[in-house]
């Protein structure tokens, strides 16, 4: 496993204090950065090798979101590489070593230049020690789009939201989709798949609708093919 200790910062935190849900998962993203940049098959190399890894999926669960400058330790360990994709477990420590979250990931293995999924080399597999994936329930099938769906107002895409690969950074679209949630709602598992990447000047139509345990937000084009659904319970 791959570590890092942090405190929780005052960005990173509401206004009861607490670690938002955004900041989990940027910590999570950051710790599989920092991962593979000490490993030699960061950003610089995969650039040199016209490739990247895409995000296709997460799964959050939160058990206590960590408070203002409490200590944590952030860890993460890829459990399987298929053809053309990689998986990855997180998890999350609070200050009195316990569990406060954890996450599971799949990503895609990219062709830059034809922007496309390709076979992930073998010095980039064999860079990573694979242990076991973490004991979690699995989701049985993608996320269910409920029958009753409220449409918002569309927003246009701009250059804040984007990231260094020049598209909308996948925590983007899960602050996008929770700013519709409902006032009070408490997230303790968030669930995201993404289907195609916003760019600059892209605009995002909104949709939400009421699921069993919580709420589902679509993030689609003009034409309603999805950028990304986002499930909150």
């Amino acid at each position: 496993m791959y570590e890092y200790d942090s405190r929780v910062r005052l960005t990173e935190v509401d206004q009861d204090q607490k670690m938002t849900l955004v900041a989990i998962l940027n910590a999570f993203q950051d710790c599989s950065t920092f991962h593979s940049e000490d490993l030699g098959v960061g950003m610089d190399f995969l650039r040199k090798q016209k490739r990247m890894w895409v995000l296709r999926s997460w799964k959050i669960q939160v058990i206590r979101y960590p408070g203002l400058a409490e200590h944590i330790r952030v860890g993460t360990w890829p459990y399987a590489f298929g053809k053309m994709t990689g998986q990855r477990n997180f998890r999350m420590m609070d200050g009195t070593g316990e569990l406060a979250a954890w996450g599971d990931s799949t990503w895609v293995y990219m062709d830059t230049e034809r922007m496309r999924p390709t076979r992930v080399e073998e010095n980039v597999s064999e860079a990573y020690n694979l242990e076991p994936e973490f004991s979690s329930e699995k989701e049985s099938g993608p996320i269910r789009i409920p029958d009753k769906i409220l449409e918002e107002e569309s927003f246009e895409i701009h250059f804040r939201h984007l990231d260094v690969n020049h598209h909308v950074n996948n925590g983007q679209y899960i602050q996008f989709a929770s700013e519709y949630l409902p006032e009070g709602f408490t997230i303790h598992q968030m669930r995201a798949e993404y289907k195609k990447s916003a760019v600059q000047n892209d605009r995002i139509f909104p949709k939400i609708g009421k699921c069993e345990e919580g709420y589902t937000v679509l993030m689609e084009d003009g034409t309603g093919k999805p950028y990304a659904v986002v499930e909150f319970r």
